[in-house]
């Protein structure tokens, strides 16, 4: 016996509100990171949004929240708050961890790396094991790392081609190891939120600051507000996508592989898209009118002489078993 008309349509009618139960039953987590929407942190953030749907068969899903928006603009928090349970997700760099997490700043020590086969032989090896365990510790677990990059120097008073050129200019600095490397060279470091960077630059509140070519200068448009940069390598900055532990453990096993996987593949599209940026970027610069110096081996020796201080008091501070770890990956990548 066949349907009747009004039972196909009452049929069709329970299954549309079954779907939409379903489609209303989704997990929404909040994702939140520091930097501004046409950063390759964003396109990271938001790829891993949608890997995430579609991994999880649409159960789970992300919102991403720019600027540090979620703990009132302060990049510092974030982390806290996702250690704590008050944020589910979060995409931040190693250095604005410090204040939670000292270790983090051995990935940022002066002149650890030489180029990006050193860094991903840490980052993407078991030497960022240690690191993991200890931000497990505080409540959060690493599924992915990616890349900030190497920080470059940027100003608007001189060119930079050695240590003395830095004297006396104010520089905008995001974490307290970078404090203790401008005082080494004889800038006026200011600790300040990315959030108010521009402006104060702009205002020439400050006269310069510090961040990677592919991941913010470019895309946050620093050169409109900047007259020289100088390629000095001097740190690099990895990015890490990490959950609330307490959010995490409240997951089987097959929704963790799936939302780790997520992660991986959003966090290599990331950096991927960072290094390519940063390769294009020197000559982008210079077409933006930016003054812009690659110093030589010889100077380059001598900024990483300036700063030996900041680095053995910072690497006192992360520990030795951890520094040692890292050194021996980096000989090991060559």
């Amino acid at each position: 016996m066949g349907f009747s008309q009004p039972g196909i349509t009452g049929l069709a009618a329970i299954m549309a509100g079954a779907l939409a139960v379903g489609a209303a039953s989704a997990e929404t987590l909040r994702l939140s990171h520091n930097t501004g929407d046409s950063t390759t942190w964003h396109k990271g953030a938001e790829r891993f949004a949608e890997l995430l749907s579609e991994k999880t068969g649409g159960e789970i899903d992300a919102r991403v929240f720019p600027n540090a928006q979620l703990s009132g603009g302060d990049q510092m928090r974030q982390a806290e708050m996702v250690g704590r349970g008050a944020l589910d997700l979060v995409v931040t760099s190693a250095i604005n961890v410090t204040p939670l997490v000292p270790e983090m700043a051995v990935f940022s020590l002066p002149y650890l790396y030489a180029d990006y086969a050193q860094v991903d032989a840490t980052t993407q090896g078991p030497a960022a094991d240690m690191l993991e365990e200890i931000l497990r510790e505080k409540g959060i677990e690493v599924l992915a790392w990616g890349e900030n990059g190497f920080r470059e120097v940027t100003n608007s008073v001189r060119p930079i081609k050695s240590p003395e050129d830095m004297k006396g200019l104010n520089m905008r600095v995001a974490g307290p190891m970078y404090i203790d490397v401008m005082n080494a060279l004889g800038a006026n470091p200011q600790q300040m939120q990315w959030g108010e960077t521009l402006t104060a630059l702009q205002q020439g509140v400050v006269d310069g600051q510090e961040n990677p070519i592919g991941a913010v200068i470019i895309p946050q448009q620093v050169y409109e507000v900047q007259d020289h940069l100088t390629a000095w390598h001097y740190s690099y900055d990895p990015i890490f996508l990490g959950i609330s532990k307490a959010k995490w453990d409240g997951y089987e096993a097959e929704t963790q592989e799936q939302i780790r996987a997520a992660a991986e593949e959003a966090m290599a599209y990331q950096r991927e898209i960072t290094r390519q940026s940063t390769e294009e970027g020197i000559a982008f610069l210079r077409e933006k009118g930016m003054e812009v110096y690659e110093p030589s081996e010889a100077e380059l020796a001598a900024f990483r002489e300036a700063t030996q201080p900041a680095f053995d008091q910072w690497a006192e501070k992360v520990g030795t078993d951890i520094v040692g770890a890292f050194q021996e990956a980096i000989a090991q990548s060559n």
